[in-house]
């Protein structure tokens, strides 16, 4: 069975709190449209990252108070001020235009807010001057705000190269080889080499570029380095610049290439380990521990004291018990026949179970053989003798 829609059901359908609400939701749908064309905008703005100063200027000794907000949460920053730049065109001669020894380091917060003191110190280049906010770690940001140094030089900025335009054309290598020294820890050195060509319609003149090291999660440290030539609009040119890292260094480093504000190219760069720093400390822990026992070895054997050496002896030695004799025993003339007998006797070195046989057999010095008492010899009888 069809049920026909009748005058009844349109009434229904098109009642006035329907219709109003209709009407409103049209009402609505350009102020939604517009609104999320604008969120992506409004809240890149809102995630910028931005830097303010207590002061825009102060003397040399004296401090500001540098605050942030919009940076990534966690990230470690550090704060310079540095000579030869400005908000618009940047640091241009990187980190050796910033007064290193007077940088501070702070870590965001969860919201990505912070602020630090800073102390004012002099850069090495002239003014106009910035702080210098970038990050260490992690993804790259920077921001510069213009401050300016009392009492410091003030020079013109190195004019700008026109509208010339570098790009690499060919893939950049690393030549050279590591010595005999970098195996026992002198800094590893490489010329990288590459070539640029103008695409612009300007030609440059003494290009400065950047070279950037970085080792593990690090951010590139980077170091400045100017190119003498001109490379005309459409020409190219071979660059070939040095690049030394630290001494001792080993692992793997990515070498960057920069100019202007544009990464131009990245090597790697494997750098094996320093054995020879490695075995010269072994041998260290080695010779060193035995020239020791050996000097100490020699001081004992001189200080300590001496074994006394035994007597010579000249003549004959006789030792009865406890006594002892030295020289020629000579012994008393027997009583008959008036003759004198001498008995010498010279000990030379023998066994001790010899010479205490020899005490026991010994003939005293003050008899004779033939004159000693014994008990066992029978005395002659004589008359008259009772």
């Amino acid at each position: 069975m069809t049920r026909w829609t009748g005058p009844e059901t349109l009434r229904r359908a098109a009642s006035p709190a329907r219709l109003l609400a209709l009407a409103v939701l049209l009402a609505l749908l350009p102020a939604l449209a517009l609104s999320a064309l604008a969120a992506p905008g409004a809240r890149a703005a809102e995630s910028a990252p931005t830097v303010s100063l207590s002061e825009k200027e102060a003397g040399k000794g004296g401090s500001i108070t540098v605050s942030g907000k919009g940076w990534r949460d966690g990230a470690l920053l550090m704060l310079l001020i540095c000579g030869q730049a400005t908000a618009e065109r940047g640091v241009i001669g990187g980190t050796n235009s910033c007064a290193n020894g007077a940088g501070r380091a702070v870590t965001t917060d969860k919201k990505g807010v912070f602020s630090k003191k800073l102390p004012v110190a002099e850069p090495p280049k002239p003014c106009p001057c910035v702080v210098h906010v970038a990050t260490v770690t992690g993804e790259q940001a920077s921001v510069d705000a213009a401050f300016t140094v009392a009492g410091h030089p003030t020079a013109e900025l190195p004019r700008e190269t026109g509208g010339g335009k570098l790009a690499v054309l060919a893939a950049p290598r690393l030549e050279g080889d590591s010595s005999l020294l970098t195996w026992f820890g002198a800094p590893p050195a490489r010329r990288l080499v590459l070539t640029v060509g103008n695409l612009g319609p300007a030609p440059v003149e003494d290009p400065v570029f950047e070279i950037g090291t970085a080792h593990g999660v690090y951010a590139p440290q980077w170091e400045e380095h100017q190119w003498r030539g001109t490379v005309a609009p459409g020409a190219r040119a071979r660059i070939t610049l040095p690049v030394e890292l630290s001494a001792g260094a080993h692992g793997d480093y990515q070498i960057s290439l920069r100019y202007g504000k544009k990464v131009l190219a990245e090597q790697p760069w494997g750098i094996g380990r320093p054995w020879g720093v490695t075995l010269f400390w072994i041998l260290l822990c080695l010779v060193v521990p035995a020239a020791v026992f050996r000097i100490g070895m020699a001081i004992v054997d001189r200080i300590r004291p001496r074994a006394a050496d035994p007597p010579r002896t000249t003549g004959a030695h006789r030792t009865t018990g406890a006594h002892r004799t030295t020289g020629a025993h000579r012994a008393p003339a027997a009583s008959t026949g008036g003759l004198r007998r001498t008995t010498s006797v010279t000990r030379t070195a023998r066994p001790a179970a010899v010479d205490d046989a020899e005490a026991t057999t010994a003939v005293l010095p003050w008899f004779t053989p033939d004159s000693a008492p014994s008990e066992n010899r029978s005395r002659p009888t004589t008359k008259g003798q009772a």
